[in-house]
């Protein structure tokens, strides 16, 4: 099982992940977002709906991914857009979206204000 990690992290953090890559540690996927409210605005309750209904189905069209989802294309095109723009999706060389991950890990400490 293909398991990404979400995550709120400081530039450091990223960093020495990344330094860490380069040096040969493997850390698995990671995916960190600047803050918690980031995250958030991101991952609206129907994407995460859209990432459960596409993750670990390969490489599809736009329109497959709105069928699965059981919601209209117009509406996930958005979805998919902002998911791109985060970096969560990917988009192959035919065009076709992609979440290659069968699971997700969330990952983030809250601590009082």
């Amino acid at each position: 099982m293909r398991t990404v990690t979400l995550s709120v992290a400081a530039r450091e953090g990223v960093t020495r992940r990344a330094l860490d890559a380069f040096s040969g540690k493997r850390r698995g996927a990671h995916i960190s977002f600047a803050s918690a409210d980031l995250l958030w605005k991101v991952l609206t309750a129907k994407r995460w709906e859209l990432l459960k209904a596409i993750a670990g189905g390969g490489a599809m069209t736009l329109r497959e991914a709105a069928r699965r989802a059981g919601r209209d294309v117009k509406a996930v095109h958005g979805d998919v857009h902002a998911l791109l723009a985060a970096g969560v999706l990917r988009k192959n060389a035919n065009g076709k979206i992609e979440f290659p991950f069968d699971a997700v890990h969330v990952d983030f400490l809250l601590k009082a204000a």
